[in-house]
């Protein structure tokens, strides 16, 4: 098995150090670099070519959020897991809509930190719904119309049963549960997740989350929003 490559971002030593002993003793993930500054990111990865880039969100120079837009920009972009002490915080929004593929809290238990890695490297964000939510909750009322009409224009390019699935990952729902739900199969639902993906130039599920909550089809009394064209 070809073990996950990840290079650990914080510019406090002893958070890296402490990272860095408790990945370093898992079989399957290889240290490949660490950063104390969000500046040093880009030379690293294309030294190291991580798998996943685990990433304080607050530095003295340049942040996680700058870096992580920087790294996402990339064609060969590693996925961006960020690093934070709050459970709702705006530059942890910030950092989603950038593209990383979920957060993790530093006081996370260190198992649950490796499989958030393990997660990510796999290619499913690590956002639970509850966190979603909160995140939202937390995003609400911040120039929430002029989001909401630019992200109902830009899902209008999206068919009906691709802004069903939409919908569907917003609300944390699996691609198991999904296609439960709309009567369709598991590929069925992986495809049209990646039709999604690529006509609204998203990087992850979580990108798709914020902007279905965006478009307003998240509220409560909105389920059939996509059925009755918003």
């Amino acid at each position: 098995m070809t073990a996950i490559r990840l290079l650990l971002v914080d510019d406090d030593p002893l958070v890296r150090a402490g990272l860095a002993f408790m990945m370093g003793g898992a079989d399957d993930i290889e240290i490949v670099g660490e950063a104390a500054d969000g500046g040093e990111v880009e030379a690293l990865v294309d030294r190291t070519r991580p798998d996943v880039v685990l990433m304080d969100i607050r530095m003295a120079a340049v942040d996680g959020l700058t870096a992580t837009e920087r790294l996402r920009g990339r064609a060969d972009a590693p996925q961006v897991v960020v690093l934070t002490t709050f459970h709702a915080d705006e530059q942890v929004l910030r950092a989603l809509r950038a593209g990383a593929a979920g957060f993790v809290l530093k006081d996370t238990p260190p198992a649950e930190i490796l499989d958030a890695v393990r997660r990510v490297a796999a290619g499913d964000p690590v956002l639970s719904p509850t966190i979603t939510r909160q995140l939202m909750d937390h995003a609400a009322g911040t120039a929430a119309d002029t989001r909401r009409a630019h992200a109902r224009v830009r899902l209008a390019a999206l068919g009906e049963r691709e802004r069903e699935v939409a919908v569907a990952v917003g609300r944390g729902l699996s691609n198991a549960d999904i296609a439960a739900r709309l009567f369709m199969s598991v590929a069925t639902v992986k495809a049209h997740v990646s039709r999604v993906l690529a006509k609204l130039d998203l990087n992850n599920r979580v990108q798709i989350a914020l902007l279905a909550y965006d478009a307003g089809l998240l509220e409560d009394g909105v389920a059939d929003a996509a059925e009755d064209g918003y």
